[in-house]
C-alpha cells in the first residue's frame, strides 16, 4: 500500500512541479544517436555484456540492447555510453 501511495505522490509532484518524469519517478533515460551510440542514465547495474548484447538492470525490469561490435565507452554507477551497431532495444519486465 505504501509503495502505491509513494508512486502516486511522485506522479502528482512531477505534474505539479513540471519536473522531468525520469527524475521523480526513477525512470531510465535512453538517448540513441542513429545506430551508433546509446546513452542510458539511471540504470541500476550492468548484468551482461558481449560484443552483440548488453543487459542492464532497471528499477523495474531490464533493458536489453542487441547489435554487434559493442564497446563500452563510458561506465559510471548510473550511466553508460555504448558504441556499436544497435539493432534492437527492448524493455523486459521482471
Amino acid at each position: 500500500m505504501a509503495k502505491k501511495w509513494t508512486h502516486r505522490f511522485r506522479k502528482w509532484a512531477t505534474e505539479k512541479m513540471e519536473l522531468p518524469p525520469d527524475v521523480m519517478m526513477d525512470l531510465p533515460r535512453v538517448t540513441i544517436i542513429g545506430q551508433l551510440h546509446i546513452y542510458i542514465e539511471n540504470h541500476k547495474g550492468l548484468l551482461a555484456f558481449s560484443d552483440e548484447e548488453v543487459r542492464l538492470l532497471l528499477k523495474q525490469g531490464q533493458l536489453l540492447i542487441k547489435g554487434n561490435s559493442f564497446v563500452i565507452k563510458t561506465i559510471l554507477p548510473e550511466e553508460i555510453l555504448l558504441e556499436g551497431k544497435i539493432s534492437e532495444v527492448l524493455y523486459l519486465k521482471e
